[in-house]
């Protein structure tokens, strides 16, 4: 409550004992029970006034704002969709990221020196090489 723990709570209440006395602290009370109750009646007889005199008049109150409630709630309902899909393409992330870790240590066990996915390309040889002859002459063919 308001910060206070039980010990300084104590204190307190000693110390208001200390000054006032026991008899005089029921009073105090009460006193300021009545006070903070008309306080709220007075409050909320000047919001009742307001509303009256705008009733009156023919003014809504939410012209009077602007409709702010409603686009504060259209702002909550576009962040909480804004999070949302932020969520959802983390989790796409850390899919992928999964699959990369798991397609790497599958690689690493084949070979250990290689430790990301480096697809081998088989060297092509010209075309114009010419096929060596063998040592008695050209190969023929036997019919």
């Amino acid at each position: 409550m308001f910060g206070i723990g039980g010990g300084e709570f104590l204190f307190i209440i000693i110390v208001v004992l200390m000054l006032f006395g026991s008899d005089k602290i029921p009073e105090m009370a009460r006193a300021l029970g009545k006070g903070m109750a008309q306080l709220r009646n007075a409050t909320n007889e000047v919001k009742s006034e307001i509303n009256k005199g705008m009733r009156d008049n023919g003014i809504d109150a939410n012209s009077l704002t602007g409709g702010i409630t409603e686009e504060i709630d259209k702002a909550k309902q576009g962040l909480t969709k804004m999070i949302s899909e932020t969520n959802a393409d983390a989790s796409v992330k850390n899919e992928i990221d999964q699959i990369r870790e798991n397609f790497a240590s599958m690689n690493a066990d084949v070979n250990p020196d290689v430790r990301e996915f480096k697809p081998e390309i088989p060297e092509v040889l010209p075309e114009t090489d010419p096929i060596p002859d063998a040592p008695d002459g050209p190969i023929k063919r036997q019919v």
